[in-house]
């Protein structure tokens, strides 16, 4: 094991939930020592600072992944615009993912860790499973997540959620949390993190 994988993040609650998540898709992942996330205030504070950092880190065996809202954009120009901007700064092996739309659609994607990270909510029914059943095709899930749990908070809600929601590709209905993980997961291999 050579190396610690980057995560440049468009937002702090990324950073919330991936602190907790990526251990869980890793095991013996540790933060700082494995992973480090480096969260951004928006898309505009990410897309400027990816080839300043990509160009200045100097670290040996270090990998990049860049994880930001897709808010409905045309999602191939977006990575193609971000992989020119890694190909530039000479990193052209940064992984790209995008979360269509936001990061709460990896939530309403599962429903059940949301109601386990919510006991107090009415979320895991069959009517919501029907009705979020593509939950990347809602143009703004955060509106759905507050309207199921009204109390809901970015921060708060990242932290909660994410011990709880499945890692193992298996029930999460949203294809770019699905992306997500089997990107991450194929990082950890290329770097010898897993089998």
């Amino acid at each position: 094991m050579t190396g610690r994988v980057i995560f440049l993040l468009e937002e702090p609650s990324m950073a919330a939930l991936l602190v907790t998540l990526l251990p869980r898709i890793v095991p013996g992942w540790q933060p700082g020592v494995n992973f480090q996330c480096i969260p951004h205030e928006g898309k505009t504070d990410l897309d400027r600072s990816i080839p300043r950092k990509l160009q200045a880190w100097r670290e040996p065996g270090v990998r990049f992944v860049i994880v930001r809202d897709n808010d409905n954009a045309d999602c191939v120009d977006v990575k193609k615009r971000i992989a020119t901007l890694c190909a530039t700064a000479e990193r052209p092996d940064t992984l790209v993912r995008l979360v269509c739309q936001e990061l709460e659609s990896w939530y309403i994607g599962d429903l059940e860790a949301l109601s386990n990270a919510f006991p107090d909510a009415t979320v895991h029914t069959t009517r919501n499973q029907k009705r979020y059943a593509d939950p990347d095709s809602w143009q703004k899930p955060s509106n759905e997540v507050r309207t199921l749990i009204p109390s809901f908070q970015k921060l708060s809600g990242a932290r909660a959620i994410a011990p709880h929601l499945d890692v193992s590709g298996g029930t999460n209905t949203s294809r770019s949390f699905n992306a997500f993980l089997s990107g991450v997961t194929r990082i950890a291999k290329e770097m010898g993190f897993s089998d």
